[in-house]
């Protein structure tokens, strides 16, 4: 039994019509999917980075508060020595070399950064301490190493640091020395500004 070409062209067409609904259906959960994937990167990329220690900004001291009733050991005097590392075309400094103080006491020292390119730039500071037996005893309670640094073209900008030694540091810490490494987030970087 033969059946009319129209038939056959409506059963070719009908067929096709839902192969094309079944591919639109994959393609919408394929979509879906890579939405999902972008939306969860950015969580798991933060997670892998803490982990491992890479692109890391350095967290704020949990137990360092401002002393509300500061005991000054004012019959010792510790030098604390101030130097800056920059990997880039910036320069990178503390506005004073040392500073003499007493444990216990509050002091303020300000580092400047200034962007010698044309385009922006976002940075972070590591600090490292000498001698190494300091670092649990060098209290910061405000520091621009808290967070990611953005400075825009040929910006230049005053960074504090609030800082006390605990008064609990051996006897034999007359010095310390403590150091910032500046350097650039990696990324994509800007376009120059014209």
């Amino acid at each position: 039994m033969t059946t009319p070409a129209g038939n056959d062209n409506d059963g070719v067409k009908a067929q096709s019509r839902k192969l094309n609904w079944q591919m639109l259906g994959k393609l919408m959960v394929i979509a879906v999917m890579m939405f999902g994937f972008g939306y969860g990167l950015v969580p798991v990329y933060k997670k892998i980075c803490e982990i491992t220690g890479v692109n890391y900004l350095t967290p704020k001291d949990g137990t360092v508060a401002a002393p509300a009733n500061t005991q000054v050991d004012k019959s010792r005097t510790i030098t604390v020595e101030f130097d800056a590392n920059s990997q880039g075309p910036w320069r990178f400094r503390p506005t004073v070399s040392s500073v003499q103080v007493h444990p216990g006491e509050m002091t303020t020292v300000v580092y400047e950064v200034v962007n010698k390119q044309a385009r922006k730039m976002d940075a972070q500071a590591i600090p490292s301490y000498a001698p190494m037996q300091a670092a649990e005893f060098f209290k910061k309670v405000e520091c621009f190493c808290f967070t990611q640094q953005t400075l825009g073209p040929n910006q230049a900008k005053e960074m504090p640091v609030v800082f006390y030694i605990d008064p609990a540091i051996p006897k034999d810490v007359k010095l310390i020395t403590l150091s910032y490494t500046f350097f650039e987030i990696a990324g994509q970087p800007d376009k120059p500004a014209s």
